[in-house]
């Protein structure tokens, strides 16, 4: 008999329907199934090639690829802190404060970075890890001056997976970055954005500038803190710690700490549990047009052993009738003008103390000072902070 093509693919379908009707209500053996399907691709005029999934991969952007890559190597390296602290509240009432931070894994060791003003005045410090374990941690060392911290936890190694650190002497504005942290508590959230710019300088807790800081526009939120900033291999190349905002929530303006400051500070922290810096034995200072203006030295200190000058108390008594009085007024005239050090020129007390804290304790600097209608060089051999 002669079946012509339309017939043929009219056979075909109908065929099709019957073996899909057949297969959805009677299960078929392996040898019925395959004869079916046999025939059917006889009948058919256009045989169909196998389909072929594209994996996840084909389907995403390169920058989409970068992000993705970044946060399965890093995220497991980042840690939630919680902390409480002990205060008075209204009527002599003890309150209880909890707060909220992140942190990222230094090593197997269990040693923990984060800012130190998200463990500043705690009572109880516990650090959460990827997994869900749960652990009591310690303060190995802090620095307010540059908000870094260290803390310790004994978990087992397996459990601990470090974020290995890059470089940030090499940033550029533009570069993309990464950050990982626990925003409102929400773990291991990740923000993109930008280095929007280098060098910036805020105050810190205690009036000091934190220098050399990140300036990025990543979204940063309050639970950030202490958290990896991260370059597109994954490393860590700085830790969130500040936002400028009116309400405390990200305003497109964060900052973060360079991780050249956190390798410099870090061991100092692990060997000593704070930063011990020279000391010029200067207490304060009037900035000028000119240079610094001495106003006090430490008595005793490497200033005042060196011979600086700083304002002149003068003490005057007298009587009137039955009684003694004594009448202070101070004589700025003999106090020294600091214009340089080791020849870089001084404007403010940052300045000067940016310029000490390179040095080592024990280290002499050259101060040039005017005094009266000279400019001297006087020698200073730096001691050691309290």
């Amino acid at each position: 008999m002669f079946v012509d093509s339309s017939c043929r693919s009219a056979m075909a379908h109908a065929i099709a329907v019957v073996a899909s009707v057949i297969s959805f209500w009677m299960p078929m053996n392996a040898k019925a199934q395959t004869a079916l399907r046999t025939e059917t691709e006889l009948l058919s005029p256009f045989p169909r090639e196998p389909l072929s999934v594209p994996s996840l991969g084909e389907f995403l952007l390169p920058e989409e690829q970068v992000a993705i890559s970044v946060y399965e190597r890093a995220n497991r390296g980042v840690v939630h802190i919680n902390t409480r602290s002990v205060g008075m509240a209204a009527f002599l009432q003890v309150a209880v404060r909890e707060g909220s931070g992140s942190g990222s894994v230094i090593d197997k060791t269990g040693l923990i970075l984060t800012n130190q003003h998200v463990i500043d005045g705690a009572k109880e410090i516990r650090v959460s890890l990827a997994g869900g374990h749960s652990y009591a941690a310690r303060l190995v060392g802090e620095d307010p001056d540059t908000d870094i911290a260290v803390l310790k936890i004994d978990a087992p190694p397996e459990e601990l997976v470090p974020i290995p650190w890059g470089d940030s002497e090499s940033l550029r504005v533009g570069q993309r970055i990464y950050a990982i942290g626990n925003p409102f508590g929400l773990e291991r959230s990740m923000s993109t954005g930008m280095v929007s710019s280098l060098n910036r300088q805020i105050p810190s807790k205690r009036g000091r500038a934190m220098r050399s800081l990140i300036q990025i526009d990543a979204s940063i939120n309050q639970g950030n803190s202490g958290g990896p900033l991260l370059n597109t291999r994954g490393e860590l190349i700085g830790m969130t710690t500040a936002i400028v905002s009116s309400d405390g929530d990200s305003a497109g303006v964060g900052f973060a700490v360079p991780v050249s400051t956190i390798r410099r500070i870090v061991p100092k922290l692990i060997a000593h549990g704070r930063v011990i810096r020279p000391a010029i034995g200067i207490r304060r200072v009037y900035e000028t047009e000119r240079g610094l203006l001495v106003v006090d030295v430490v008595p005793g200190g490497p200033a005042d052993q060196a011979g600086v000058r700083g304002f002149r108390v003068i003490t005057k008594a007298f009587r009137q009738g039955p009684y003694h009085y004594t009448e202070s007024s101070l004589d700025t005239s003999a106090a020294d003008l600091i214009t340089a050090i080791n020849g870089q020129p001084v404007r403010s007390a940052d300045q000067m103390l940016a310029i000490i804290e390179e040095k080592e304790p024990g280290t002499t600097v050259q101060l040039t000072i005017v005094r009266g209608e000279a400019t001297i060089q006087l020698p200073v051999v730096l001691g050691q902070s309290q």
